[in-house]
């Protein structure tokens, strides 16, 4: 199925509505997973075209994501990439993790950007940035999108280094996320270190159910960042 490239049209507003010089687009990866962490990525391309069949990275087929992935971090003005442990998910929530993860990217980039494009509805980055939401940006903003394919690679690389360790999990092929061969691995092994333990596959584990820690509610929350 083709699907319409994507293009600077919400850089270009940014652009004439805030004055904004440098415009990050943001992606998250990892948001649904049981094991390991959620990855952000930042990415500046400036306005030039980008390289041919860019577009949300789940779109696109692993051996040409890996080939897109190589050539946009030469195409790319700046990326960088951020990322919270299960650990910090665990304690912190998602929505915290994932700001401390995008915070971490965007802090990374070598020019701080006067604005930001993020993918989906919500805005979970705030204040003191500039945010632009794009409900499913990483198919329609060439910046998104770069930032998607290059935070999708590189997690699913990481996720791969972690299945040598813990082979029975498959997580070279299922990046931590919920599967058949995660599901058996974990009721027979028990979580890694790379779970995340406030997550409720827990509850249909009985052999391991006393290892879930609580998922921090709205209130201790606030005040965090």
């Amino acid at each position: 199925m083709p699907y319409e490239p994507p293009t600077h049209r919400v850089e270009r507003s940014l652009r004439a509505t805030t004055g904004a010089k440098v415009v990050a687009g943001v992606d998250e990866v990892g948001r649904g997973a049981w094991a390991g962490p959620v990855t952000v990525c930042a990415a500046v391309t400036g306005l030039r075209r980008p390289p041919e069949g860019l577009t949300d990275s789940k779109l696109i087929a692993p051996a040409r994501r890996t080939e897109l992935a190589e050539a946009l971090t030469g195409w790319v003005t700046a990326h960088a990439l951020g990322h919270a442990s299960p650990l910090e998910i665990d304690e912190l929530g998602m929505t915290a993790a994932l700001r401390l993860a995008a915070v971490r990217a965007l802090e990374g980039l070598p020019v701080r950007p006067d604005a930001v494009i993020l993918d989906g509805r919500h805005d979970y980055l705030g204040p003191p940035w500039t945010v632009r939401t794009v409900v499913k940006g990483d198919q329609s903003c060439v910046a998104v999108a770069a930032a998607s394919v290059i935070a999708k690679v590189h997690r699913d690389a990481l996720m791969a280094r972690l299945a040598a360790e813990h082979a029975a999990f498959g997580f070279d092929r299922n990046a931590g996320y919920p599967s058949p061969v995660h599901r058996a691995a974990l009721a027979e092994l028990g979580p890694t270190p790379h779970h995340r333990l406030s997550w409720s596959y827990l509850d249909t584990l009985p052999r391991w159910r006393h290892m879930k820690r609580a998922r921090p509610g709205a209130a201790e929350q606030i005040g965090l960042f």
